[in-house]
């Protein structure tokens, strides 16, 4: 989880909201992600989508098998159906996302019987810092944002 924290450090840095994602195999890290759907004018260019297609590339097929994925935040609906299609076994995730997650909070796409596959799921791997990046970055975003506000009404 350490490494995608430094994913969504990363994403920070560049103004994108501070998720990143890694997959790993085997004890080895075979796919990193973090979002640039700004950057990249790209609604899904996720940090679990970027991570899934880095593993798929590694071991040159799309069945990611034997495969967990750590991410900083909850998956949304696209990021869980693809790590459900992806065949992942296993989803660590830092910090639930009450507001749009697809794995415990809003759904739960990855264990649903109707789906040909399903993921394992473990919530609240360094909650608190995976909570605290988010906070820092929204809060920041606001701060900048009345500023800005404060700016134009002199």
């Amino acid at each position: 989880m350490r490494e995608a924290l430094r994913e969504a450090a990363e994403a920070a840095a560049a103004g994108e909201i501070p998720i990143g994602a890694i997959v790993e195999r085997d004890g080895r890290i075979i796919g990193r992600g973090r979002n640039r759907t700004e950057g990249e004018k790209d609604p899904t260019a996720h940090a679990e989508i970027e991570a899934i297609r880095q593993a798929a590339k590694a071991l040159g097929g799309w069945r990611l098998t034997a495969c967990r994925m750590y991410v900083t935040t909850e998956p949304c609906a696209m990021c869980a159906g693809a790590l459900v299609l992806a065949r992942v076994d296993k989803v660590y995730i830092g910090t639930p996302n009450a507001k749009g997650g697809a794995c415990v909070s809003l759904y739960n796409l990855l264990r649903d019987d109707r789906l040909n596959h399903r993921v394992e799921a473990e919530v609240g791997v360094l909650r608190d810092e995976c909570e605290h990046i988010m906070k820092e970055f929204f809060a920041r975003l606001r701060s900048k944002k009345r500023a800005r506000a404060e700016d134009d009404d002199q």
